[in-house]
């Protein structure tokens, strides 16, 4: 019998070399991971122990090339843990955090090779702009990471890498398996009144998915967010709405709170041992608004701003509730979809699900592809031989508007019950180019993206196609936009190339896109109604354009909540010993229009972005990148929003750059200026 040979271990034989998932098994992971260190130590040790000086291709570029089968191996684990998880990959992940953790603090701690990479530095050689660019991150990542500490400071800091890489996986876990316990099966139509047909039909399917009888809610998104919004049962509002904001709260092992607070001190301690005041000192150095004082500057600009527009509609929302309630009335959190949909329907004549008929997914898919067509001139084509990781799973090959080959991009649309809520962009492989032998020639190879776009839009049921919310067509939107960012990538190497840009420009490409989705010649390319085929006529639209303002400055006011909430954690000069639900009532005062609860409720137990996900001390970003993608959108409204030689400026000079240059820079060499917040707040309605 042939023995076995684990599917990282060899080349995949696959189209355009992308990830074999059906031959991969669990079992391969572990021994590729001890590979794929045990190959980037020994790659170091050449790097280190090389009798040549130090230059940049034999030190700066051979770190950059290292760690190939680790870097691989680690990314599909990581991808796979968020998209297509099991209770024995999670544990491996457990096992092994701690050993990925040493070995990357082993490298980024290595004395003998930062003397090398400071003396590429101090020689001062003639590169280019990219490969200077790459040398200053390099340098400056390794000052950032320790390599200067004692010898103490860096065990004890190597300490603290691996505690809070196993708390970050136990607190994702946690959100997870705490959010698929929830499910609650209502058996009695009438509890039900007010939702829509549509919405009992994805409950009803979800039951029958279940063995059971009746409608199925869960925590998903698609599931718990319309019954807030149209059930006219406000007990069950009421419950719905307590088991999402109580996730990871309650008095079991998926309890968060503790693991919250150890992963903000845990921060802190390592930004500190590290010469900075807080942990926000720290990440904010490599990010556009560079200090935390520029961040509050900037957050409170908007409190300000948005302020007086979010009260007076959530005054007027309260008065629109009593009107049809009584003046005994009290606005609690889970009335406030239910009674601002109400108010919109009748200020509007517009409701969400009216939209719902003609947003059939595989249409809104055609749409979306098709506006990068005009835009770009890139084409998309589903190719059933590239492997995927589930049957939900569609992969398409991206071609150039010259016919050459751009990019796969795998996409992800619905929930299941081992994917994590929310949705996200992420890469498989990612851009760069290398020298290479072709026909007895050295060549440059431009090795191109894999990249997945992974959502939890609504499913289809047994009757109906998936019907998407406007929502839900932003959100895929958003996520294509960060998708281009990677699939139009031209740099030179790969830790620069895509999305490895400032945290806080990062949202640019991904927010600019959202801006389409209530262009009106945008929707008349894919906005069909799935039975007759119609249109999505013309006065609709106008509806949906009209209520664009709709309760945009108490939105703003939610983010810029947890905004400050986000900076409270990450700029404390002292350990967090409060309680976390006290801690956080205090955090997000400043930019809450509504009377708390007074229900012990906590949105920091499950707010995975700023504890597990790569922004912490960086929620702001969001609001951060929304001045620039509308200022930016801005010029498309100047000179078109579907001018070719706008877009293609835009690719060139921000979307195919990654981080080859300065934010600041890249943005200013496309909009010939400056940003300015003046498109933002005339987006929203808010005058300034």
């Amino acid at each position: 019998m042939a023995t076995r040979i684990n599917p990282f271990f060899e080349p995949y034989g696959t189209p355009h070399n992308t990830t074999p998932f059906p031959k991969i098994e669990e079992r391969d992971f572990e021994p590729a991971l001890e590979e794929g260190m045990r190959r980037e130590d020994s790659e170091i040790e050449a790097i280190i122990n090389n009798p040549e000086p130090a230059t940049f291709a034999n030190t700066v570029l051979a770190l950059e090339h290292s760690g190939e089968l680790l870097s691989r191996v680690e990314t599909l684990m990581g991808n796979l843990l968020s998209a297509c998880t099991s209770d024995r990959l999670e544990a491996l992940a457990q096992k092994m955090a701690p050993k990925l953790s040493e070995h990357s603090n082993r490298i980024m701690l290595n004395e003998k090779l930062f003397r090398r990479i400071k003396a590429v530095k101090d020689s001062k050689p003639v590169l280019g702009e990219e490969e200077q660019t790459l040398l200053n991150k390099v340098y400056e990542g390794f000052k950032m990471r320790g390599v200067g500490l004692s010898k103490k400071k860096k065990l004890r800091l190597m300490q603290l890498s691996t505690e809070a890489s196993l708390k970050a996986l136990q607190f994702s876990q946690n959100v997870l398996k705490d959010t698929n316990r929830f499910k609650l099966l209502i058996t009695n139509r009438d509890e039900l009144k007010g939702m829509p047909e549509h919405q009992m039909e994805l409950a009803r399917s979800a039951a029958q998915e279940s063995g059971k009888e009746g409608w199925l809610f869960t925590l998903q998104a698609p599931s718990w967010g319309p019954l807030l919004t149209y059930c006219d049962n406000r007990k069950l509002r009421r419950k719905v709405w307590l088991a999402h904001n109580t996730l990871c709260i309650k008095n079991n092992k998926y309890n968060n709170l503790q693991l919250a607070r150890d992963l903000v001190n845990l921060r802190m301690e390592s930004a500190q041992l590290l010469g900075n005041a807080t942990f926000a000192q720290q990440a904010l150095k490599q990010r556009m608004a560079e200090r935390p004082a520029k961040v509050m500057s900037f957050l409170n600009e908007l409190l300000e701003a948005y302020r007086p527009t979010a009260k007076r509609e959530y005054e007027e929302l309260k008065a629109y509730a009593r009107k049809l309630e009584g003046n005994n009335f009290r606005m609690k959190p889970w009335d406030t979809a239910y009674y601002s949909h109400k108010l919109q329907l009748e200020r509007y004549n517009f409701d969400a699900e009216m939209l719902r008929p003609y947003f059939e997914l595989s249409n809104v898919i055609k749409g979306v592809f098709g506006l990068a067509t005009r835009l770009y001139g890139i084409t998309f084509k589903e190719n059933k031989e590239i492997p995927v990781y589930h049957e939900d799973v569609k992969a398409y090959e991206v071609m150039d508007k010259d016919g050459s080959y751009l990019a796969v991009l795998y996409a992800d649309f619905h929930p299941r019950s081992n994917k994590k809520s929310g949705a996200w962009m992420t890469s498989y492989q990612g851009q760069w180019k290398e020298r290479s032998m072709v026909n007895g020639q050295q060549s440059m190879v431009n090795v191109r993206p894999h990249v997945s776009l992974t959502m939890n839009l609504t499913k289809p049921t047994p009757d109906k196609p998936a019907l998407l919310t406007l929502g839900e067509v932003s959100t895929f939107l958003h996520e294509f936009g960060h998708g281009l960012h990677e699939i139009f990538s031209q740099c030179q190497f790969e830790s620069l190339s895509g999305t490895n840009v400032y945290w806080d420009f990062v949202e640019l490409p991904s927010q600019f896109m959202e801006n389409y989705a209530l262009e009106k010649e945008f929707l008349n390319t894919f906005a069909f109604h799935y039975e007759t085929g119609e249109l999505i006529p013309d006065e609709l639209i106008e509806r949906v354009i009209e209520s664009r303002h709709y309760h945009a400055a108490m939105a703003c006011m939610r983010q810029l909540s947890f905004c400050l909430l986000d900076m409270a954690y990450y700029t404390r000069t002292t350990p967090l010993n409060k309680d976390i639900i006290e801690y956080e009532r205090e955090a997000w005062r400043p930019a809450l229009v509504a009377k708390p609860s007074g229900l012990r409720t906590c949105m920091t137990t499950q707010f995975q972005h700023i504890m597990t996900g790569g922004y912490a001390a960086g929620y702001y970003c969001y609001k951060w990148a929304e001045v620039l993608d509308a200022d930016a959108f801005s010029a498309f409204q100047e000179e078109g929003v579907f001018n070719t030689e706008t877009a293609a400026r835009f690719r060139h000079e921000i979307l195919e750059r990654g981080n080859t240059q300065p934010p600041k820079k890249l943005y200013r060499n496309f909009r010939r200026r400056n940003p300015s917040i003046k498109a933002m707040l005339r987006r929203d309605g808010v005058k300034n």
